[in-house]
């Protein structure tokens, strides 16, 4: 998959994705990105999971699976 822009790829994304629990908490920690402009131009999004990712963080035996988006008002 072509990155565009600041964009990166769902497996970047992934990769750069950390998730784990602690207590009762659920932390996932990404790294920022430059602001970029969202899919309708509405927004600039700062971080993204690009989509719905298996995590290693696991309840039940089931892996956590984690999607969002950050992103400020234009």
């Amino acid at each position: 998959m072509k990155k565009q822009n600041n964009r990166r790829t769902p497996a970047e994304s992934k990769e750069r994705m950390k998730v784990e629990i602690k207590g009762n908490e659920l932390i996932i920690t990404v790294e920022m990105q430059k602001p970029t402009p969202s899919a309708s131009g509405k927004t600039l999004v700062v971080a993204s999971s690009h989509g719905n990712q298996t995590t290693t963080a696991i309840i039940d035996g089931k892996p956590v699976i984690v999607g969002f988006n950050a992103y400020i008002k234009k």
